[in-house]
């Protein structure tokens, strides 16, 4: 007689506010979710080895392994030794981005205009929430920006455009390796990455069910 497998176990279940930071280590194995609430609500991520952070993503080496620049299910972040961090193991949205970048204060500056440098931005949610793990500038690399719309042209030119998600469109990526994940709840107002209106998301790290 075959054992019925038991559903995930919920580890963590976290709702991340609107232009908030997260972070969080994902224990070989385990699953991390990431659920759009309202949909159309970008999503910058890095992921290090927890054991070696000097072992982190790479967005070329992860571009040039599966020879695409976006992201959906199958696709794998590795580091820039080519090792696996994360499988993407479900996406309900279908595209994700690795070459936008995250939004900061100079480069909304720069792009929108000086009276923009008040707002908040990514890379200050990065530094933020990586000096809690020790990490700072130095070690902030290109980022993922799950259901960010960049798409590319012919000539090589490049667009940040109205979002493909919808509420409570999900992807999830199973860890490698033990990885510790920061998380940037898009603030950007500028651009429409975030509709014009950034918006929670809900972040769920579950580990397999064992056999009933």
């Amino acid at each position: 007689m075959t054992s019925a497998v038991t559903a995930p176990r919920v580890i963590a279940e976290v709702e991340v506010p609107a232009r908030a930071p997260f972070s969080t280590v994902v224990g070989k194995g385990q699953t991390l979710a990431i659920i759009d609430l309202g949909g159309n609500q970008a999503v910058d991520f890095l992921a290090y080895q927890a054991a070696d952070t000097a072992k982190r993503y790479s967005a070329a080496a992860t571009i040039a392994a599966q020879r695409n620049i976006f992201l959906t299910t199958g696709s794998v972040l590795r580091t820039g030794e080519g090792e696996p961090l994360m499988t993407v193991v479900a996406d309900t949205c279908g595209r994700h981005d690795t070459i936008g970048g995250a939004c900061g204060k100079e480069s909304n500056t720069l792009r929108y205009g000086q009276h923009t440098r008040h707002q908040h931005a990514c890379v200050e949610n990065f530094l933020v929430e990586g000096a809690r793990w020790g990490l700072g500038k130095r070690d902030l690399v290109s980022n993922v920006n799950w259901y960010m719309n960049v798409p590319v042209e012919a000539d090589g030119t490049l667009g940040i455009v109205d979002g493909i998600s919808a509420p409570g469109l999900e992807v999830r990526l199973r860890a490698e390796t033990d990885v510790l994940v920061l998380v940037s709840n898009c603030p950007q107002i500028n651009n429409p990455c975030n509709g014009f209106d950034p918006t929670p998301v809900r972040m769920v790290v579950t580990e397999p069910g064992g056999a009933g």
